[in-house]
């Protein structure tokens, strides 16, 4: 469970840190980009944790698919980006292979320990 926490903590920091990348607006605002490169370092540092017991597969798609779907859900809201039915279907399709690699992630798990998901 410790991993997962690890793993979330590293999303926010991605999230944090994309969101002030965009807000220093290409490192104009100096204070805004290094806050940026701090969360990124943090990041990385709690994303390596949860690798320790996380496939590094699974690991890398719930960190990139979660981060995508809330980094354009933050453009929306933040900086009034726009999007169209394609940009829904795809984070709906990420959001999906998500969660069908959580399930395989698991299955994996009950086979080797010899007991079902259902």
């Amino acid at each position: 469970m410790k991993e997962y926490v690890y793993l979330l903590i590293a999303i926010i920091g991605e999230l944090i840190g994309t969101t002030l990348l965009k807000a220093s607006d290409g490192f104009s605002k100096l204070f805004l980009g290094l806050l940026a490169l701090f969360s990124y370092a943090s990041c990385y540092f709690f994303f390596s944790k949860c690798l320790r017991t996380i496939s590094l597969g699974v690991a890398y798609a719930i960190w990139s698919g979660v981060g995508i779907v809330i980094t354009t859900v933050i453009g929306i809201i933040l900086w009034k980006e726009k999007t169209n039915l394609i940009t829904v279907l795809a984070i709906i399709m990420i959001i999906i292979g998500i969660i069908l690699l959580n399930l395989r992630d698991r299955k994996i798990v009950c086979v080797r320990m010899n007991y079902s998901l259902i």
